[in-house]
């Protein structure tokens, strides 16, 4: 496992309590894990996502990922609609591992614009971490 000094956190994203993150992209948001999460997961072999058209308020779970060591839920940090999902995880959910930030894995249009003021910041996500 990664130190924490080890990790990629990326100052222009967001973060969540639970170790998802949320990337601005216009008038939507895209959303993974942290490389901290994929790092405590370890392998990841399978990732259930939900289909485009779902909703969900903030805090719901809107998939799993299934790694060697256990299965894990994500859950969504923003109330909304799923507008896309990353269906190159279908095939290689690894991909997660190499890269969590590229991986992206699902888009949502935001229902809730308020809920972004509850995000972490990339320090207060590294304050989180360091406990």
């Amino acid at each position: 496992m990664k130190e924490i000094s080890e990790l990629r956190l990326p100052e222009d994203l967001f973060y969540s309590d639970d170790h998802e993150w949320v990337q601005k992209t216009g008038d939507t948001v895209k959303i993974g894990i942290s490389d901290y999460a994929q790092d405590q997961m370890g392998d990841i072999v399978f990732v259930e996502m939900p289909e485009v058209g779902d909703t969900f308020v903030k805090g719901d779970e809107f998939g799993t990922l299934e790694s060697v060591k256990a299965v894990s839920e994500a859950f969504i940090p923003i109330s909304g609609e799923v507008i896309a999902i990353n269906e190159a995880l279908e095939d290689a959910p690894e991909l997660v591992n190499e890269d969590p930030y590229a991986s992206w894995i699902i888009e949502v249009k935001p229902s809730v614009e308020v809920e972004f003021d509850g995000l972490l910041s990339r320090d207060k996500y590294l304050e989180l971490l360091q406990g």
